[in-house]
């Protein structure tokens, strides 16, 4: 066996669901291992044959990377191992909880920024049988809710079938890749005393704005919605 196959990393075939998150986790382990500050990760295609997925897997799992802080996109050069501070070094924990709380308010702005436009736009866009949906979505929620059960996938479900009334298939793509990327945190979320309720209640008045096809009152709910996510789950950290 030649030195080229003796130092080959024993990658194996990743098939479930949460691609990125897992490609994620093993390029961090791979960047521990055998990459030092400066040094390129290795191109997408050879990551995607390394862990045999697509190139848009690897391409969220770097970007998920980044968001951390732990490589950078350096223009010819690639993506580049991004150099430990001092800080992240005397308290490694503390440094996480950092980058973790920037990740998340950062995704949250990016939610600031598309979804009260993509509810307006819903609000002048949506079918009967889009709304009637969306309703039956609310209706599940209060029912689980009345019960004592979580309502993350409706959560989920709810703020994709507005972005579905939006009528925009590019954003439909972001919007998926969001909640996907909060899933975590929605769930954690959803776990504080009275967030449920508030959720729900946020959702309902959502809705009631684009029943009316009122565009700008849609915008202003999902905006005051998005605020109190924001809150809780800054809060947190």
């Amino acid at each position: 066996m030649g030195a080229g196959a003796a130092t080959k990393p024993a990658f194996q075939a990743i098939r479930t669901s949460k691609i990125y998150e897992q490609v994620a986790r093993k390029l961090e382990r791979y960047i521990a291992d055998r990459l030092q500050p400066g040094d390129s990760l290795p191109s997408e295609r050879q990551l995607a044959q390394m862990f045999d997925v697509s190139r848009s897997s690897i391409r969220d799992a770097i970007r998920s990377l980044e968001l951390m802080g732990l490589v950078q996109p350096r223009q010819g050069a690639g993506t580049l191992v991004c150099e430990s501070t001092p800080d992240a070094l005397a308290n490694p924990f503390a440094s996480v909880l950092l980058q973790k709380r920037r990740q998340l308010s950062e995704l949250l702005d990016v939610r600031m920024i598309i979804e009260p436009p993509l509810a307006a736009r819903a609000a002048q866009r949506a079918s009967a049988e889009q709304l009637a949906h969306l309703q039956s979505i609310v209706r599940r929620q209060q029912e689980k809710l009345s019960r004592g059960e979580a309502t993350v996938d409706e959560d989920s479900e709810f703020h994709y079938a507005i972005a579905q009334a939006a009528a925009n298939n590019v954003m439909l793509e972001v919007v998926d890749l969001l909640m996907d990327m909060l899933r975590e945190t929605r769930e954690r979320s959803l776990l504080v005393n009275g967030r449920l309720e508030k959720s729900v209640a946020n959702h309902q008045v959502i809705l009631a704005a684009l029943q009316r096809h009122n565009a700008a009152e849609a915008e202003r709910a999902m905006r005051r919605h998005i605020h109190d996510v924001e809150r809780t789950v800054l809060q947190q950290f």
